[in-house]
């Protein structure tokens, strides 16, 4: 209980000072907004700050080449002393590129696996026999069905809805005809 009372108290304390410096030292503090207004130099860096604000959310919003990497790498080396750039690990970095994901190097190929996939199932479930078993099952299913109309309507009207089904002849020739 007092743990927790404890917790209260320190959570209202950090909003408080949360709140009272972003009032007092925040972006909206009024005496910021006044030195800003009649200060050029503040001005040009506020201004150039909210470029580099605007450039990075830019740059988050577009899918990057495998390039940036590199030039971002270079520019970064520009800025290292004379010293450290002609290390060859900076060498080596400017010219790296990022290692492509898992699933962007093997994404051309999800199409074509799954098409593969697809084959090998129907192919399993050939061999299974689910396929002779569902015409099996659908054959059986008819015989039911006439059977049942030849007893509530006739034999006759039972023969028209469903016509009776051939059946393989004796020598395994499932068309009856005569072989060669």
């Amino acid at each position: 209980m007092a743990i927790t009372r404890a917790d209260n108290q320190c959570r209202r304390i950090r909003t408080w000072l949360y709140g009272a410096m972003k009032k007092h030292l925040g972006a909206d503090a009024g005496w910021l907004q006044s030195h800003i207004s009649s200060c050029p130099r503040c001005r040009r860096r506020l201004v150039s700050l909210g470029k580099v604000n605007l450039a990075l959310s830019l740059m988050k919003a577009r899918p990057h080449s495998l390039g940036l990497l590199m030039c971002a790498n270079e520019q970064a080396i520009g800025v290292l002393k004379h010293s450290l750039r002609a290390e060859p690990k900076a060498a080596k970095l400017k010219t790296s590129l990022p290692e492509p994901k898992l699933m962007e190097r093997w994404g051309r190929y999800g199409q074509s696996l799954g098409h593969l996939a697809a084959c090998v199932t129907i192919l399993l479930l050939m061999k299974i026999g689910v396929f002779s078993s569902v015409d099996a099952f659908q054959t059986e299913g008819q015989d039911v069905m006439r059977r049942y109309y030849a007893r509530q309507v006739g034999r006759d009207l039972a023969e028209e809805v469903f016509p009776a089904q051939t059946t393989p002849s004796s020598s395994g020739n499932p068309r009856g005809t005569a072989s060669v």
